[in-house]
């Protein structure tokens, strides 16, 4: 028996033997060694190749699970773009009007509805049940327009005031005689002119004696005037003024100042279109009396209200008569 050093390779390092053996006995040493080495190797490399197939299969797996998910989202994104039906609008999401709130994504998360009703479930983002049909509107049906009332007519007499605006009693029209002489008049500037002076029987004399006086801000031939107390006046039965008031089928409102002396004065007032008429008396047998008479009426347009202030019965030889200051339309 010798002694015989043995070197074998272990991995990456190197052992050395050293064995008192016969020549055959080493040998088979040696054999068995390099076969344990080589299982060893096969097993490692067998481990390598269980853990790329693994892993090959892991990244497969991980590859279709993106791939799906950008699917979904591509999806997604493509319904969420769509625009709604008769959406005007589609495609301009800044043109939001100011203060309006933005929609948070979610139909029907906060609350609020859309333009087609509150969001269901099972429907798609978006989308919203059909509309109902509209419902026809139930306006109540225009009444015809209302045909003219008949006429109307009343006369009252009142005592005078000591002194008449005539620019605020007559604001659509008025008219004074006298200012200066029997045939002087002046009229409201801008005024209606509904008021008409038609004569009358008998010569008018102009004087400045009245109790009451007037005072006007918007003549025309007269701008303006104070404190004025001329009149007209005419004498003897039967003689007196004749007046005529437009209609337009409104109401108005006639105001007429006159007096008397030493005479009874009648004013009778009647409609173009027809009808009974309306009087007022103002009598006084031994001096002079103003009154105001007012006159409400209504005719339709082209009609006229007619008015005769005269002398009816006179208490002395010397003049009596009935006199006119003023007239004014409101």
């Amino acid at each position: 028996m010798s002694s015989t050093p043995v070197q074998t390779r272990n991995g990456p390092q190197w052992t050395v033997w050293s064995a008192t053996v016969d020549d055959g006995r080493a040998v088979e040493v040696e054999g068995s060694v390099a076969d344990e080495d080589r299982t060893r190797a096969e097993s490692r490399t067998a481990l390598r190749r269980v853990t790329r197939a693994r892993q090959r299969r892991r990244w497969a797996v991980e590859g279709v699970a993106v791939l799906v998910c950008l699917v979904v989202l591509i999806s997604y994104l493509s319904i969420r773009s769509d625009p709604e039906p008769g959406d005007d609008r589609a495609g301009r999401s800044g043109d939001v009007p100011a203060g309006a709130a933005r929609p948070t994504g979610h139909p029907a998360t906060d609350g609020r509805t859309g333009e087609a009703g509150p969001a269901m479930p099972g429907l798609r983002p978006r989308q919203r049940p059909p509309s109902p049909d509209p419902t026809p509107s139930t306006s109540a049906p225009v009444a015809p327009p209302a045909s003219p009332g008949p006429p109307v007519l009343s006369v009252t007499r009142g005592e005078m005031p000591a002194e008449v605006d005539l620019t605020a009693v007559g604001t659509r029209d008025w008219m004074h005689w006298g200012e200066r002489g029997g045939r002087s008049t002046v009229r409201k500037r801008s005024g209606s002119g509904e008021i008409v002076d038609g004569g009358g029987a008998g010569t008018r004399v102009g004087w400045d004696g009245n109790q009451e006086s007037v005072r006007w801000s918007d003549g025309s031939s007269e701008r303006s005037a104070r404190g004025s107390s001329n009149g007209v006046y005419t004498c003897g039965a039967g003689n007196g003024f004749t007046l005529t008031i437009a209609g337009s089928g409104a109401p108005r409102t006639v105001q007429l100042y006159g007096g008397i002396w030493m005479a009874r004065g009648r004013l009778e007032a009647r409609l173009s279109t027809g009808g009974p008429s309306s009087t007022a008396v103002l009598e006084d047998p031994y001096t002079s009396q103003s009154a105001q008479f007012t006159i409400r009426f209504t005719v339709p347009k082209g009609a006229r209200l007619l008015l005769t202030w005269t002398v009816e019965k006179v208490f002395t030889p010397r003049c009596g008569n009935v006199g006119l200051q003023a007239v004014a339309v409101r």
